[in-house]
């Protein structure tokens, strides 16, 4: 099973997304874990080796959520973490994984399912 962290942030009512490169779909930031690497180690370490220039607050677990991803039959599992500050430069750190990064309100894009769901949830229309 992939077991990954990922990062909601949100400021002045847009949400801090990251574009892969490999399929041009928008997620919050964040991957996947190393072995023995914490929840929320792999959220800061992901986040630095993204976004370098981002500075976060403390983090506060909202939700593990787990599930199939529907085309590959792939089990995944994210601890998704809330952060109320974050500050710095939106510059790509890893540039083979990430193209883009922005803050946005996060509908009318195209998101991952685990993005879809966390942003269905935490911002219902």
């Amino acid at each position: 099973m992939g077991k990954s962290s990922k990062l909601v942030v949100a400021k002045n009512g847009r949400t801090l997304l990251v574009r892969r490169r490999r399929d041009g779909l928008w997620m919050f930031p964040g991957g996947r874990k190393r072995a023995g690497e914490s929840d929320r180690a792999c959220l800061r370490r992901e986040v630095a080796e993204e976004l370098p220039k981002i500075k976060l607050g403390p983090l506060k677990l909202w939700k593990e959520v787990k599930g199939t991803n529907r085309r590959s039959g792939r089990k995944m599992s994210d601890a998704v973490f809330v952060a109320k500050k974050a500050s710095g430069q939106l510059k790509i750190g890893d540039t083979k994984e990430i193209d883009k990064a922005v803050w946005r309100k996060p509908r009318r894009i195209r998101l991952t399912p685990t993005s879809r769901y966390i942003r269905d949830k935490l911002f219902p229309k």
